[in-house]
């Protein structure tokens, strides 16, 4: 346990209070945070052609508490880059301007948002690409267990493609700052385009970006740098899912790939890492395993933020061991839009419904969600 955590302790049991390890204050760089319950970055498939809408705005504002950290949706970094329709993205002056509002919102209550910066890579469909083409991957190997999505077969990216898409990822960070957004969080988990690099079963390039633990890192870590440079290292976070195999995107040694993501991520100075434990449910597969997320904690120097089917009590215990400074929850923030209050008062809470995740209805299963008071 953190020093700060066993003083805010010790405070809260003088005062005779329960302490909450979850509802405890947090300082995340220039941030101050009133309590460790993180709203993950969660795609709604809300807006149309690509573009945030009014009810985007209403979606996040219902999320808002006053010192809250909200991760916004996957939100595409260029025209090559949504993985299906009606997700956001952050390449065109009309997509900046439809965020501000957004992030108004969440700023009028008091939240700070980063915008996580996405490139789907293979696990895209040809309709979503510009004149039908091929998606774009490290590999030319189709994703064969997609659910049920059929993917096509992408096209391996030259090597001097490479810096064009790392100047996307540059570019959409800068249009996300001029959106209001306080900082970004690039998108290396999920068997999208970053982690198609990172895992071994996916990456079977012979060049520079292939092959080695060091060369599979080299291209998202440049993407890190560059984001880094235009905007700030403290304002960027990363997300890795280095044990989950979702969309074929496995790897042999996930502990040493994100280990050595961990250190060279603390070396770039950001301000934090965001981490999928080795359990994750989907709604077409279940992934577990025995490893631990500890030796990444301990690889990294900044804040660590976990994820993965937290409830209440292992939120607590997560962050009471010190294993993680925040805890990111995805259905239950959903389904709960004062999820931070209701933790406060354990009180019970609303079942999420999975066949709304990714419907266009602007309200039902998205808005409609209702308060505890």
């Amino acid at each position: 346990m953190s020093n700060m955590m066993a003083q805010e302790n010790k405070k809260e049991l003088s005062e005779g209070r329960e302490v909450i390890p979850l509802l405890t204050s947090y300082s995340m760089g220039k941030f101050n945070l009133s309590h460790r319950v993180v709203h993950a970055p969660l795609t709604r498939a809300r807006s149309y052609n690509y573009i945030a809408q009014p009810h985007v705005a209403t979606y996040y504002a219902q999320r808002t508490t006053k010192g809250g950290f909200l991760i916004g949706e996957a939100t595409g970094i260029s025209n090559t880059a949504p993985g299906f329709r009606n997700t956001p993205g952050i390449w065109t002056r009309e997509q900046v301007e439809a965020w501000k509002p957004v992030v108004s919102g969440v700023h009028e209550k008091g939240g700070i948002f980063f915008c996580q910066l996405w490139h789907a890579g293979r696990a895209s469909l040809c309709e979503c690409q510009p004149n039908g083409q091929a998606p774009i991957s490290s590999t030319d190997k189709r994703i064969i267990n997609g659910g049920m999505l059929e993917y096509p077969d992408p096209r391996r990216l030259l090597v001097d493609e490479i810096p064009m898409i790392i100047n996307d990822f540059r570019m959409a960070a800068k249009n996300a700052i001029e959106a209001g957004f306080d900082g970004v969080e690039v998108h290396g988990a999920h068997g999208y385009l970053l982690e198609q690099f990172l895992k071994d079963k996916v990456n079977d390039r012979d060049d520079e970006y292939g092959g080695s633990l060091e060369n599979r890192c080299r291209f998202p870590l440049e993407v890190v740098k560059a984001v880094a440079d235009e905007i700030g290292a403290e304002k960027v976070g990363v997300r890795l899912s280095p044990f989950a195999d979702y969309k074929d995107g496995g790897d042999s040694n996930p502990v040493a790939l994100g280990v050595y993501m961990a250190k060279a991520l603390s070396e770039l100075g950001i301000l934090y890492c965001h981490v999928v434990e080795p359990r994750m449910i989907t709604m077409y597969d279940k992934f577990e395993s025995s490893e631990s997320l500890i030796p990444i904690r301990n690889a990294f120097k900044g804040t660590f933020i976990v994820a993965g089917g937290y409830n209440r009590s292992e939120g607590n215990n997560v962050i009471r061991s010190g294993a993680a400074d925040l805890v990111a929850y995805g259905r239950l923030f959903l389904a709960n839009p004062d999820l931070p209050h209701r933790f406060e008062v354990d009180a019970e809470l609303n079942k999420h419904d999975r066949s709304t995740f990714y419907t266009s209805d602007p309200v039902l299963g998205y808005t409609d969600y209702p308060f505890l008071t």
